[in-house]
Order: structure tokens, then C-alpha cells, then sequence
């Protein structure tokens, strides 16, 4: 792709002709030979499929193997909205009004142009910049490049597109799909209520209003030749809820794994690890899991199966069981390379099991971590039999006592390495990792049900949010740092993912900068969050700031597990709705500008404003977001919203509020999520305000009714209730009455 933008290369669609039309889909034709087919995918959501007449308007599978159709990009590829195609005069042109209730698409017919409606007020539109392309392509008659250019406000921001430590509103940014630096994923979206996402695996360019060329435009590249666009209309919440409803959502991750995790040291092995782990059972700190640093734990070798790493772990059994012992699961690291040394690495060329170069034969990779810095070829997972093999395996070796995979590696498939089925540059790199993080999921989940487990893995691809948890970006060890690494947070919920783990610190850099005030108020962001990790290293555990700190890091750890049940609650609701467990004021208060510039704050879940403390000192402030009152989860007060306060928060405190007519389901203290009562894990439940919603808390479902003035709730009984201020709490048999104090 080129550095900048240019839009001399792409001819504008000219001079459309509508062809038929039925509920569902609306087909057109271009004088230039193309095919347009715009279909009510879902309410509130336009498809946009052109390409030349031999295409149906309906992308191509990105692989024709087994492997490749569990893993497509859409779990949805059938249109199940209806529309209504109505002849319009669009800016003084001929067009076209496709209607969906308050939604609509406008089709200008010479030149085409696109405009979307919300309500009746305009939310996008193509641009009108005479130097950039509308909607082009490259070549009418063999497009291999589609260019879509639209309009942005004064203002306006966009979010979404993946990953981001320097800001969550992505304007004057680049970001390319395929390249590893830019931490890309598929959807965009604004608070003015639009959503973009190109279903495609090829690379995808946004231009996101750069100030060199385009600052008031959004510029989209597509090196396809169909393009394949779908438009979102709506609430940024709804815009998540479609976008994952078509693309697929998150298996549950399990209990477990919302408890504290312990990171092995470098250099260090089984027996420090350990050793680290019982120093938190000894010392009162909670955790619940272990992970191993790469390089993989097991090697494809002399039989066509994995065996573990000799020299590492002798006698697995024996290192998994000491960890059992301590009431710990096991994260091990794997990834589908085979060492170049391996006795298989030639025996898997022959079979065409490998990657290929442009000699047809196996591509050899440079070392990486997970290869212990040696050379390896990459198994070919487009390939059924290779992804099938590769499953299998790791089914057995998790049947040996292993509880999760770690693949903490981005791929990097350099442009002529080819798959089987043909796949290549873009396409492959984009395709590899989704095969590869699946391939793993089914083998942690396959014998659960509903499909429960965790892959460890800090690399981005399209379908990301279809597993479970993202894991942690590598930060300094400064308050940036820790604003960096919500950011992170922040920006890859805005693109569809729904769990973000925080690792509190980083042994990748210096650890001088780490102080205890810095490292409780670390942890503090890490207790609200949807999972958390420690590392088992000199100047990141919790006892090594002294001990008033080590007492308030215990506080801190009480809270988070009292909290995992309502953290869990959430993680489920993501599997329904497509909304993160931390939003962002964006994503949550779209019709609140001020709140956006309060970008570190956040909701956890629905019910709780979290406003961390990303500088020294202790004094917060807080903004309130308009339409709602808050309650202080530390004195009980409640604050008006459109609001802001500084608050003096000591290293004791945490700043947290809950949102008025929600409810906080807490668990018990505990040790590690082994000591809940599977059967209900939930204590307390605290109520902000009148309850007004229905909420459900893992398998303790609670369901409120109004009635009279009073609310009802069921699913309360035998739990301590603490009421807000103003509120009455009566128990009636089964039932729980909440009512405005007299």
C-alpha cells in the first residue's frame, strides 16, 4: 500500500441502474459492468457487496477446507432484515432510499454516493471532497482495489479499529490490518451513531482523518476485488451487539480464570514458580492460577505427537500435581511450530503439512521466543488434517492435567509464504492466527458445556472476540504505564472484544520506576477489571513494598473476589449483547461529550464507575455522566450526573461509584475460587437507588418487578442485602420487597 492516499488510481462508480428488489436485498448495476448488492442484513445494519457479474454479491469463503469453515468471518452470512427501496432525489441527483424504519440508506446513482440516515438526521455520508474518490475502484472490469471516502464532522471522533495505548478516539491515525504495529481490528464506529466493518481477510487501509491529506475524511482501502462492507446504524451498544451477532461471540471463560494469575520469572523454573506460589498461600494473597513463560512446553519430535520439554519438565505429572496441591490451574505454552532440528521437520515437508516459500518448499522462520530463539516451520492449520492433528493433541496433553494454552506469539508470515488451499500475503496473515487461537479454544472447551476455556494470547485478528479473554500489552513501569495499559483496555473493548486482562507491572522493563504508591494504585485498576495477573518476580509481588502496602494490596485482593461473581455476570451478558466488561464513556454515554474527555474513566459492566488514579497523589477528579446519579461504593453518598468532583483517595480507598437503579452482586472473601459454593458463589448484594432492571448473576438469577411504587426481587433469599440511603428492605417468603422509605 502507499504511503498516502491516491485517489487518481480509483475510477468512480458512475451511473447506477437498479435491476430488481424484494424485501431483503435490492441488486444493482453499474455502466461500468459491476454488480451492487445491497441487502437489510439485520435491523439497523446495510450490506454492501460489489464486484464483477460473475460474483453473486456474496464474499468468498476465506478457505475451502473444513478448518477454514469453522473459523469464516461471519457466524451469520444470511440477511435477516427487510427494507423498503423507494425512488428519491438524493443532492439534487437521481437515487435511491433503502428504509428500514427510522434507518436509512441513500444511493445517489451519477456519481455513486452513499449517505446514512438515523432518525432522520444524516450520520454518514460519502464524501464531498473533490480530490478523494467517493466510491471507486481501481479497475471496472478487474477490480483488485475498492477506495470508499467519507465525510467526518468538525469533531468527530472515531473508535474501534483494535488496539490503542495513545488515545481512544482514533482520528489522525493509519491503521492497516495486516501489520502487526497497528494492532487492527475490523470495526469502526462513532459516537454519532454509525458503525463500519469490511468483511474481507485482505488488507484493509483506514485513513482516519489525517492531517497531511484528508483531515476531514475517513478513507477506506480494500485490496479485494469483491468488496464486502457492512454499515451499522444505531447506539455505539447496538453497533457492538450487531457487529458481534454477525461475526460471532465469545465462548465462557471459567471461574477460575477470573482469579489471580502468577507469571513464571525468566530464567527461572517448575520449582521457583512454586515456590512463589506457596508464598502466596503462606502470605493470604489470593490467586487461582499459573502460567509458564514460553518457549513452548512441548515439542512435536520424533513421533507424530507432542512431548513435553525434557530439560524443562522431566516428569510433567509430578510438576502439575505440586501445583494441584496448592489448589492451582496450570497455563502451559504452546505453539504450532515445528523446530527446524525436530526429526518431523522433514517428514512434515514431505506430507505438505508446512507452510511453503515460493519453492514449494517449508518456510523457515527466524527463532522467536516461543521457538527458545531456534528456527521452525509453522504447521499448515488451512489444512483439515493438520488442524484436526494439532486439536487432538492438545486435547491430550490438557487431559494429562494441563487447564489452559498460552499462543503469546504475533505471527509474522512474510508476503510469498503460501498455505494449501492457496491463501498468501494479507490473506494468510490475517487467516493464520484466527485458525491457530480457535484450534485452541475447541481443544480447551471441547468436553464443557456451554464451551468454557481460556487461550492465552496477546495477538489481534478479525473474530478475536469469539474467545474469551485478550491478554495484557507490555507497559513501562510508570504512570503512563498504567494509563497506556487502560487504554489498551479500553480500545480493544471498543472493537468487540469483551475481556482484557491486566498485568500488574511488567518484568520487560525497569522495575526502579515501580513505587508502592504506583503499585497499589496498579492494582486497584487490575481488581476492576475483568482478569488480572501477577508476576512471580523481585519487585512486582505485593509483599515487596513493606507491609502497610502488603496489607492494603490484601484489601484490594478481598475485594476483587468478592467482586468475581459480578464480573462473571458480566462476561455471560457479553455473550449476549457484544458489550466488554470495560467500557468506555463513548461506548456507555455517547450523548455526553464531556464525559469522552474523562477517557480513563469507565464502566465496569453496567453497574460501576470506575475512576482509577493514573497520577501521584490523592486527590481524583471525577466527572458524573449526565442522565444518572451515583452512589460512593466508600461513603454512600449519591452525586447528581453532569457532574464533576475531586475527591481526596487515599491508597485505602477505592474510587468507585455504582450507577443508580443497579444492583452489585458480591461473593465471600476467598483464597481462590475453589472455596465458592458452586451451587450459589453469591453474599451480599447492594443496592444503588431503586432497582429497575433485570440482572443475572451467573447460575443465581435474580429478576426484578415494579409494582406500586415497590420493587420485588427474586433470587435474594438468604443474602445479606445493604440498601442505598431512602430505600426498605422487607423480606416476604421468597420474595424481597424494595421500597422508598417513609
Amino acid at each position: 500500500m502507499p504511503l498516502q492516499f491516491d485517489s487518481s488510481r480509483y475510477q468512480r462508480l458512475e451511473s447506477l441502474s437498479l435491476n430488481s428488489s424484494s424485501p431483503a436485498a435490492v441488486r444493482f448495476t453499474t455502466d461500468q459492468g459491476q454488480a451492487v448488492l445491497v441487502e437489510a442484513s439485520a435491523p439497523g445494519v446495510f450490506r454492501l457487496s460489489m464486484g464483477t457479474p460473475a460474483a453473486t454479491g456474496k464474499p468468498v469463503s476465506g478457505s475451502a477446507t473444513r478448518a477454514a469453515a469453522l473459523h469464516d468471518l461471519l457466524a451469520r452470512d444470511e440477511a435477516i432484515g427487510e427494507a423498503v427501496v423507494e425512488q428519491a432525489d438524493v443532492a439534487g441527483q437521481p437515487g435511491w432510499r433503502i428504509v428500514q424504519g427510522d434507518n436509512v440508506l441513500e444511493i445517489a446513482a451519477n456519481p455513486v454516493r452513499l449517505a446514512l440516515y438515523r432518525k432522520g438526521q444524516q450520520v454518514l455520508a460519502s464524501s464531498a471532497d473533490e480530490d478523494l474518490c467517493p466510491l471507486g475502484t481501481e479497475d471496472a472490469s478487474a477490480p483488485a482495489s475498492w477506495a470508499l471516502c467519507f465525510d467526518l464532522a468538525a469533531g468527530e471522533a472515531v473508535h474501534g479499529l483494535g488496539e490503542s495505548r495513545i488515545m481512544l478516539d482514533r482520528r489522525a491515525e493509519r491503521v492497516v490490518s495486516d501489520e502487526a504495529e497497528s494492532r487492527a481490528l475490523p470495526l469502526a464506529w462513532s459516537p454519532r451513531g454509525w458503525g463500519l466493518y469490511v468483511n474481507t481477510l485482505e488488507s484493509v487501509v483506514h485513513d482516519i482523518g489525517l492531517p497531511e491529506f484528508a483531515p476531514d475524511s475517513y478513507v477506506v482501502t480494500v485490496a479485494d476485488a469483491q468488496l464486502d462492507v457492512f454499515l451499522f446504524v444505531g447506539e455505539p451498544a447496538e453497533i457492538l451487539n450487531q457487529y458481534t451477532q454477525l461475526t460471532g461471540r465469545a465462548g465462557q471463560p471459567t471461574l477460575w480464570s477470573m482469579g489471580a494469575w502468577l507469571h513464571q520469572a525468566a530464567d527461572t523454573g517448575a520449582e521457583q514458580l512454586a515456590a512463589v506460589a506457596g508464598q502466596m498461600r503462606s502470605r493470604g494473597m489470593p490467586v487461582d492460577a499459573v502460567s509458564f513463560r514460553p518457549p513452548a512446553a512441548w515439542e512435536i519430535r520424533a513421533k507424530l505427537n507432542l512431548e513435553w520439554d525434557a530439560a524443562r519438565f522431566p516428569d510433567p505429572r509430578q510438576v502439575l500435581g505440586e501445583f494441584k496441591g496448592l489448589d492451582l490451574k496450570v497455563c502451559a505454552p504452546g505453539f504450532p511450530g515445528v523446530p527446524t532440528h525436530s526429526p518431523m521437520f522433514a517428514e512434515l515437508e514431505d506430507k505438505g503439512w508446512l507452510l511453503t516459500d515460493e519453492s514449494g518448499a517449508a518456510q523457515v522462520f527466524a527463532g522467536v521466543p516461543a521457538s527458545a530463539g531456534g528456527s521452525f516451520g509453522l504447521l499448515d492449520l488451512t489444512h483439515r488434517d493438520v488442524w484436526t492433528f494439532w486439536r487432538d493433541k492438545i486435547r491430550q496433553i490438557m487431559d494429562e492435567g494441563v487447564d489452559a494454552v498460552s499462543c503469546d506469539i504475533q505471527f509474522d508470515i512474510p508476503d510469498g509464504v503460501e498455505a494449501r488451499n492457496g491463501d498468501t500475503g494479507a490473506r494468510l496473515r490475517t487467516a493464520y492466527p484466527m485458525l491457530a487461537k480457535r484450534c485452541l479454544f475447541e481443544a480447551a472447551a471441547w468436553n464443557k458445556t456451554p464451551p468454557e476455556g481460556v487461550v492465552w494470547s496477546r495477538d489481534l485478528f478479525p473474530t478475536g472476540q469469539r474467545l474469551p479473554m485478550q491478554a495484557p500489552v507490555s507497559v513501562p513501569n510508570t504512570w503512563e504505564g498504567l494509563a497506556e495499559s487502560l487504554r489498551a483496555a479500553l480500545t480493544s473493548g471498543a472493537s468487540g472484544l469483551p475481556a482484557h486482562a491486566h498485568d500488574i507491572g511488567s518484568p520487560e522493563h525497569p522495575l526502579g520506576t515501580m513505587t508502592p504508591e504506583l503499585y497499589l494504585r496498579w492494582l486497584a485498576a487490575g481488581v476492576f477489571s475483568s482478569h488480572l495477573r501477577f508476576h512471580a518476580v523481585p519487585g512486582l509481588l505485593p509483599w515487596d513494598f513493606g507491609d502497610e502496602a502488603f496489607q492494603q494490596a490484601q484489601t484490594l485482593m478481598q475485594w476483587r473476589y468478592r467482586l468475581i461473581p459480578y464480573v462473571l455476570g458480566v462476561i455471560e451478558d457479553a455473550a449476549r449483547t457484544g458489550l466488554p466488561v470495560q467500557r468506555s464513556m463513548a461506548l456507555s454515554f455517547p450523548d455526553d461529550p464531556e464525559a469522552h474527555a474523562h477517557e480513563l474513566q469507565y464502566l465496569l459492566g453496567p453497574a460501576l464507575l470506575v475512576v482509577p488514579a493514573v497520577g501521584p497523589g490523592n486527590q481524583i477528579r471525577v466527572y458524573f455522566p449526565k442522565g444518572e446519579a451515583w452512589w460512593d461504593l466508600n461513603t454512600g453518598w449519591r452525586y447528581e450526573g453532569g457532574t464533576s468532583w475531586t475527591f481526596e483517595c487515599g491508597l485505602d480507598r477505592l474510587p468507585v461509584f455504582g450507577r443508580e437503579g443497579h444492583m452489585l452482586c458480591l461473593g465471600p472473601a476467598a483464597q481462590h475460587t475453589g472455596e465458592f459454593n458452586s451451587a450459589r458463589i453469591l453474599d451480599e448484594v447492594w443496592l444503588f437507588g431503586m432497582p429497575v432492571h433485570n440482572p443475572s448473576v451467573m447460575r443465581n438469577k435474580i429478576r426484578v418487578m415494579q409494582m406500586q411504587g415497590s420493587s420485588y426481587a427474586k433470587g435474594l433469599e438468604g443474602l445479606k442485602i445493604l440498601p442505598s440511603e431512602g430505600l426498605e428492605v422487607k423480606r416476604r417468603g421468597a420474595e424481597v420487597r424494595i421500597s422508598r422509605a417513609r
